[in-house]
Parts: structure tokens; sequence; C-alpha cells
């Protein structure tokens, strides 16, 4: 079977390729660029990981392809990200980059290239059962990405073959040193791909004007100044330089709401304060893995964010949203963030989180989780 596997230039991409052809797969590379850089802005990895993907295919003896996905990108992903900064939310652009390009624009690429099959580097496994495909967690639980594939539907996992789902990060490492692949011990990427080394607020200038404005508590009283709201999220406790207050409980300050119309920053002190604690929370743009939610009404967990534990919840659907009801109450619920649910060791799906009922900012209050 012919395979055409998104070779990244790091490690876990590289053991895939080799596992690929120990099962004596047909197997073909194909590196995706899918920012433009400008190297006034500082480093960006790029092409050094390009390298190293031609680097690992002449140590394999695989075909290299090359394709610049950035256009597709813009226009699928980055705009949606600006979007959604300007409306003082904190958006996951791994999900949408999975979704339309590396599931999407790489999936119709190589069956342009004749390809069967895609594979990628992610942790992750598929199995199907009962005529239907799953998308189910690594078996290395620490590495697992389901997180952020949890936008796949059927025809991308029927499509798609994941190498090293059933893999634990250090044995990935000792096989590709076992096979003097070059990128043994490269170091794993971090953060948003487009952005690089780069300062995050130095980058998001350029695309969103800052304003700075008032920090002010739940009550209106203003204890200090913000740079722009859109560099903040919930439950932030880093940059905010309020020093010490009068009257104040000496706790830590921590960022529990945004007023984008008023451009005011809200923060509260304590890193559990009410004003951070939800139960319920409202959740659009659904997507499920099965084609279709599993009921109308049922019990699963889920997380609200990729380190999360799984937490037990119910799910009521209302109309093309979700209302969740959380057993305990999540910290920092983030609008724009993703929610992603869970039955076992199988990814059902998942939605944007949209609101909350946290103390401040509930489902009706002028802020951006509301």
């Amino acid at each position: 079977m012919k395979v055409m596997l998104g070779l990244s230039g790091g490690v876990d991409s590289s053991v895939a390729a080799l596992r690929l052809r120990e099962a004596g797969h047909d197997v073909e590379c194909l590196f995706m660029q899918n920012w433009e850089e400008d190297t006034r802005d500082g480093p960006c990895r790029a092409e050094e990981d390009r390298k190293d993907a031609v680097a690992v295919c002449a140590a394999l003896g695989l075909r290299f392809h090359n394709r610049n996905f950035a256009a597709e990108y813009w226009d699928g992903v980055f705009e949606h990200f600006l979007a959604e900064y300007r409306a003082g939310r904190t958006p996951n652009p791994d999900v949408l980059c999975n979704r339309e390009i590396k599931f999407r624009t790489f999936l119709e690429h190589a069956r342009d290239l004749g390809a069967e099959k895609i594979a990628t580097g992610h942790y992750a496994r598929i199995d199907q059962r009962d005529g239907q495909w799953r998308l189910l967690r690594a078996t290395d639980t620490n590495k697992d990405q389901t997180y952020f594939l949890h936008a796949l539907g059927q025809e991308q996992l029927a499509a798609t073959l994941f190498p090293i789902g059933d893999m634990a990060k250090p044995y990935v490492r000792r096989m590709a040193e076992a096979a003097h692949l070059p990128t043994h011990a490269k170091k794993d990427s971090t953060g948003i791909c487009f952005i690089g080394e780069r300062d995050f607020r130095s980058f998001l200038a350029q695309y969103i004007p800052a304003r700075s404005g008032p920090m002010q508590t739940p009550d209106g009283e203003t204890v200090g100044e913000h740079d722009g709201v859109m560099y903040y999220t919930l439950g932030q406790r880093s940059g905010l330089n309020i020093g010490g207050r009068r009257g104040a409980s000496g706790k830590p300050w921590y960022v529990v709401g945004k007023d984008v119309r008023q451009n005011i920053l809200y923060v509260a002190q304590g890193g559990e304060n009410d004003w951070l604690q939800s139960h319920r929370v409202r959740a659009s743009s659904l997507t499920w893995v099965a084609g279709t939610a599993p009921a109308d009404d049922f019990a699963c967990t889920a997380k609200v964010r990729y380190r999360q534990t799984d937490q037990p919840c119910r799910v009521r659907l209302d109309g093309d949203e979700a209302r969740i009801v959380f057993e305990d109450a999540q910290r920092a619920v983030t609008p724009g963030q993703s929610i992603v649910f869970y039955d076992g060791e199988a990814c059902l799906g998942g939605g944007i989180i949209e609101a909350t009922d946290a103390a401040f900012g509930g489902w009706s209050a002028p802020t951006t989780h509301a």
C-alpha cells in the first residue's frame, strides 16, 4: 500500500516513517510549509525542519516531496486565529490546523500523488468497531494528542495511519537512535508553529494593535494597567505586575475576565477564587468522530484544556450547541478553547467553548466568557 507520510523534521514523524517502511508499505514523505517566514521577525524553524526531513528521507531511502500550504493556512487557520483574539477569546489553532491542513489539504495532495493513505507522527490510535472508525487515546497517555485531533471524522480516519500511537516517547527516541536517524536527539517543538521562538506579544501586535487600559477587580476597583486585553487569558498569573496594595490579602493576582468593548481586564486574588470556577459550559461548532453525537443527552468525561485530567460530566444537546454540566467545578474554563469528550479510551468529538457559569462573567455578563 502506498502511504504518504507528513514528515515534519522531528523525531516522531521520523520514526513513523521508519515503522511504515519496516511494515512493508510503499512510503513517500511530504514536508508541509504552512507559514511564509520573515527573518526580520526572528528565527523560525521551517527551513531547519525541512533540511532534517530531507536528511531522514535520505537515511531511509524514501522519496521526498515539499509543498507550500501557506495560503491555505492563512485562509483556513490564521484568519480565524486573529478574529478570535480580536474578540478577546483564546483560540487553539492546532485543532483547526489538523482539520483544515494536515487532514484535508495534505490528504488531497497525497491522493493526487497516488497515495492510498496518509500517516503522521501524532500520538493517537485508530480502530474500527461495528463499521465505525474510532479515534483512540495513545498508549503513552502522557503524549496523547487526541485532544487536538477531535475534529477528525470518518473520512479522515479511514484514510489515516498513526504509526507511533502504540509507542512510548522514550522508546521512540531509542528506536530513532538505533536506526541512526539524524533527528534522534532533536528537541520537541512547543508552542504555536508559525510563531516559533519569537515573542508572542510582538508577533500579535503586528496584526492587532494593542491598547492599554485599566485592570479592575470584579467590584470595579482599578488596581493596575494592562498592555492589551488580547494578551491575557483566564487564570493567568504572570505578567500582571500588580504591586502590594493596602488592604489586599497578599495572595497573587489572576485574570478572571475580559471586557473587550470597554478595554477592561478583570483580576482577582487567589488561584482558586470563586470568580474562576465553573460547573456549566456552553459549547458550539460541535464535531463528532462518528458523524453524530452518541445521544441528545449522555454522560461522558471531558477536557477543557490539553493537559487536564478527564472530568466527569453530562452533555445535553441544544440545537447546534451543547450544554455541559460537570460534577466538580472547573477552573479557568476559557472561551475560544476546545472542550473534548471521551468515552473511556475513545475520543467522541468536541466543540468550542462559548460561555460558562463562572461567578464573574457568567452567561449574561459583558465579558468575553459571556
